[in-house]
């Protein structure tokens, strides 16, 4: 108001100057609307209204805020204060509970439940004392002097409850005791002193019983009747089948054939001698092309095949059909003999050193040690469990120490010399795939289906190298590269992954080969002699060739039909190949 009495002052002030000399007499006069505005008197611009529904809406939100929540109420038209929230329901029960107390008010399976100020010890008089005599204090009388229940009993017992026995009852009982103890005494008279000494007398039992058992001492049964005898016999007969089935793998008797046409030749050399002629030509290997040659004598699949160490005059096959076959690879191309001990499909075969001597694992849970040349089983091991792996120990004067991955989540080393286990590795959560020794035979990595690497020193059961990714997959099959820096690992994802050797045993990021499809088999990934060539079987019965330096795919060969499971690279000639697949053959190409 002040500031619109200020503006009609200064327009009266205006009214009252000269008009000016200067002005244009032309100029159109002001017109209405430009002239000073007429004060009026103040109202409001708020129409009039009836605020009673104003008056009754507050008056209701005010109740509501004194009032619980109706539960089946979608939207809360308030800020509700905790004890409406809280407190408890009435009217009709909650939609979705069925006894009417919603989930967010219950603090027990059956509702709510309130604290109560009573002390346990109070609680458990009074529920005793109930219990026996009928009555108890009324936990909600303020004084507790009121009680519920008999009040017959509870005059007549002048309301004793069942921790406050009265003098007379305590005196009682304490006559009773003695009395006992006094009759003990009398009967214990008539009894001899070195018996009550004795503890293992009746006498001394009833002297010192402790507890309502301890007097009562039943004779000792001394003989079992036929009944018992039989069926203790059975049972342990039972017990003892069960124990040697598990601890041990299936006897199979040993034998073998050979197909070949005599064992020694006219110097009187044996049938596995190498050729004396057997060296490389060169260094240099290159990617087969065509197939050279079939074997076929193995009625089910070929899980695995190696080459005669360092000459591979010979190739070795174990087969789902239990045998193991050798066969001749530079001459005849035939089965020159068929090892038999297992009674299961054999899973691994391991040449020695000098290849005089091979070790097969299969599915019987047996691990056999042959004599390449005769045939013959010179031992048999076993923890009865199954064998997926077996390794001997590459150095030459370690070639009694055989490694074995078992399905127990264990690394077993035997000494074969005495036959007696010398070790246990560990450390695995799932069954060992593969061993590989690196580091000059110092250390060995294990792969296993916990989807992690392990590297531990020989002869020591301690992991020195923990490798496990979220992103790794299990890695049924690992080469060591012809220099030895590098370990290949074929991944279930369809990848085979390259890992260091050094120190750190890091993942070699920049080398990746893929392309083929493993998912689901323990397909074997190997290198050429020179280390040129990365090779892999795959599901589809192709064998994969990659170039070692640019990770490309160099060539695909179709090989069998079904899964090609294994490929060796053979250890001379350069551009020869053997793989085999689940359909029994195996090829040279």
């Amino acid at each position: 108001m002040d500031l619109l009495q200020a503006y009609k002052d200064q327009n009266d002030d205006e009214l009252d100057e000269p008009e000016d000399s200067n002005r244009n007499p032309s100029s159109t006069p002001p017109s209405p609307d430009a002239s000073p505005p007429r004060l009026l008197t103040s109202k409001s611009a708020a129409p009039k209204v009836d605020d009673t529904m104003l008056a009754l809406t507050v008056a209701k939100d005010q109740k509501a805020l004194s009032r619980p929540i109706d539960p089946t109420q979608h939207a809360v038209a308030f800020n509700p204060t905790y004890d409406q929230l809280w407190a408890p329901i009435y009217g009709p029960s909650h939609p979705y509970a069925k006894d009417g107390i919603a989930q967010g008010m219950r603090n027990h399976k059956l509702g709510f439940v309130e604290d109560a100020s009573i002390e346990p010890f109070v609680f458990d008089e009074q529920y005793n004392t109930f219990h026996k005599y009928g009555y108890a204090a009324d936990p909600s009388a303020s004084a507790g002097y009121n009680y519920v229940g008999d009040f017959d009993t509870l005059q007549k017992n002048d309301a004793i409850s069942v921790y406050n026995i009265p003098q007379h009852e305590q005196k009682r009982r304490k006559l009773e005791k003695k009395k006992e103890s006094a009759e003990d005494e009398d009967a214990n008279d008539d009894v001899d002193k070195s018996e009550v000494e004795n503890p293992s007398t009746d006498a001394w039992l009833m002297k010192n019983r402790k507890s309502p058992w301890a007097g009562k001492k039943e004779g000792i049964q001394t003989e079992l009747t036929e009944e018992q005898k039989k069926y203790a016999e059975e049972y342990a007969k039972k017990k003892g089948e069960e124990r040697g089935g598990g601890e041990k793998g299936e006897v199979v008797a040993d034998k073998t054939a050979f197909h070949g046409k005599e064992e020694r030749d006219y110097q009187g050399r044996s049938w596995i001698a190498p050729p004396k002629d057997a060296k490389a030509t060169n260094d240099h290997c290159y990617i087969p092309k065509r197939l050279v040659h079939t074997w076929s004598g193995h009625t089910k699949g070929v899980s695995a095949i190696r080459f005669f160490p360092k000459y591979g005059h010979l190739i070795l096959s174990a087969g789902m059909d239990t045998k193991v076959k050798i066969w001749d690879v530079f001459n005849t191309g035939k089965c020159m003999r068929t090892y038999m001990g297992h009674s299961k499909a054999v899973r691994d075969i391991c040449f020695s050193n000098d290849g005089t001597k091979f070790l097969s694992a299969g599915y019987d849970k047996n691990i056999k040690y042959w004599d390449t040349e005769t045939g013959q089983v010179i031992s048999t091991f076993s923890t009865g469990k199954v064998p997926y792996v077996v390794k001997l120990n590459p150095d030459e004067d370690k070639q009694n120490i055989l490694l074995a991955g078992m399905s127990d989540k264990k690394i077993v080393q035997w000494d074969m010399n005495t036959g007696q286990i010398t070790q246990e590795y560990d450390q695995h959560l799932g069954a060992v795939n593969t061993i590989t020794f690196v580091d000059n035979n110092r250390r060995f990595v294990t792969s296993s289906d916990d989807k992690s690497l392990r590297v531990w020193e020989f002869g020591i059961p301690v992991v020195i190298k923990y490798i496990s990714e979220p992103h790794m997959h299990s890695m049924p099959s690992i080469s060591l590269h012809p220099n030895s820096n590098w370990l290949a690992a074929q991944s279930m994802d369809n990848q085979i992954l390259i890992y260091s050797t050094r120190e750190k045993f890091q993942l070699n990021k920049k080398k990746r080969f893929a392309g083929h499809v493993v998912a689901g088999y323990a397909c074997q990934v190997n290198f050429s002699p020179d280390g040129r060539f990365v090779m892999s079987g795959d599901g589809e019965g192709k064998c994969w060739f990659w170039d070692w330096k640019t990770c490309k795919v160099f060539r695909t060969l179709k090989c069998h039909e079904g899964v090609c499971i294994g490929a060796e690279w053979h250890p001379l000639e350069q551009s020869k190949v053997a793989t085999c697949g689940w359909d029994g053959l195996i090829k040279y190409w």
